[in-house]
């Protein structure tokens, strides 16, 4: 038995849900579907729990719902969550959980996306008909572990960022955190506040910034060059942090918002993490040529003993392997072949929420591009 729809969404993520609310104010029937259990699973399962939203919250709302007047700036985890809870209720959004989207593929005969998907409830395959897709299933999709020389041979703990919760358990332990963007600087940062001899791999250039610089940045930008904005960044970390070259941390010549824009990459929001380093409660290390057993050997051939090891490495996007005909839209890696912002669309009713990098802000606009155009084709 096949059901048929309008349009289907992949994910029940920000994405998803920003895609069917906009859906919904324009009356376009959908549904969403979902492998795991509950929306937004990456913010309620695989984030440690000093997480806040790195950006002020005027740049994180999806369409059409604002954040309540007394919430924080920088909005904290479980109140994110709350939002994402009260935003399902606002738009009576009613997710398809535990349905893996096994398959997917255009049928050009009758003109839809024919998807095969596996109820993991009642292990029964589910049929669907689409005229339009929506993949929003996020570029956070499995988690992304370097290959390591010897790593298979690290007698200690080894975890990906998305399975740390506190650093309460590694007091006391020599702990080194690979990867230095948000989730690696902000961990590295809870594990020495803990009491753990603490380590971060810095491998490349990257933006040291204040959560109120990049803020203002933000809203620079809206009125003036990025160039500008972008020098006035730079030069203002600078007198705020000092020249962190000494300390193994190296500026990109690229500013952070045009960094941002043309690759993705985040300036990282300091929350402490630059501190602990000038203090030598946090070393910074090169990176690593390969593991023997507990010892980890950098670049330059120094040796160090571990007793855990914490990857905050990223996440690499699973959509090729249930979407047969995504080439129009997608890269070999998942990712949109398009830049922002003509990213979001694809051929034959194709579309893509919350691929581009541009976090929040992104997905709100590319749900409601998505939905503006299903309006226009239905029409």
């Amino acid at each position: 038995m096949e059901e048929e729809m309008v349009v289907l969404i992949v994910g029940a993520g920000p994405a998803g849900l920003a895609t069917a609310a906009c859906l919904t104010q324009l009356s376009i029937p959908y549904v969403i579907v979902e492998r795991e259990g509950c929306s937004a699973s990456l913010w309620r399962n695989r984030a440690y729990d000093r997480l806040k939203l790195h950006l002020a919250k005027e740049f994180c709302e999806l369409p059409h719902m604002s954040y309540p007047k007394d919430a924080p700036t920088y909005v904290p985890k479980d109140q994110f969550l709350n939002y994402l809870d009260n935003y399902i209720d606002c738009f009576n959004i009613q997710p398809r959980y535990h349905t893996a989207i096994e398959s997917c593929t255009y049928d050009e005969g009758r003109k839809c996306w024919a998807a095969v998907a596996h109820d993991m409830v009642t292990s029964m395959v589910v049929r669907y008909k689409a005229k339009f897709l929506v993949v929003a299933s996020g570029e956070n999709s499995a988690q992304n572990i370097p290959m390591i020389p010897g790593l298979s041979s690290f007698p200690g703990e080894v975890i990906h960022s998305s399975n740390y919760k506190s650093g309460a358990t590694y007091s006391g332990k020599n702990v080194l955190v690979v990867g230095c963007g948000n989730s690696g600087m902000e961990i590295a940062y809870d594990l020495a506040s803990h009491g753990a001899e603490t380590s971060i791999v810095v491998r490349s250039p990257v933006h040291i910034m204040t959560k109120e610089l990049i803020r203002m940045g933000m809203t620079l930008v809206q009125h003036l060059p990025v160039n500008l904005v972008d020098a006035f960044l730079v030069t203002t970390s600078k007198f705020v942090f000092g020249d962190l070259s000494r300390h193994g941390i190296v500026r990109p010549k690229i500013g952070p918002l045009l960094l941002k824009s043309n690759t993705g990459r985040s300036a990282v929001i300091d929350v402490g993490t630059v501190g602990l380093i000038k203090k030598g409660m946090i070393k910074v290390i090169g990176d690593i040529s390969r593991v023997k057993g507990n010892i980890v050997e950098f670049e330059g051939r120094k040796e160090h003993a571990f007793d855990a090891i914490v990857f905050a490495t990223g996440y690499r996007s699973t959509t090729n392997i249930w979407l047969k005909n995504g080439e129009s839209m997608l890269n070999d890696d998942g990712l949109p072949k398009k830049r922002f912002p003509d990213h979001w669309k694809g051929a034959n009713g194709l579309y893509c929420a919350g691929l581009a990098k541009r976090g929040l802000a992104g997905i709100a606009m590319d749900a409601k591009n998505i939905a503006n155009d299903i309006l226009s084709t239905i029409d």
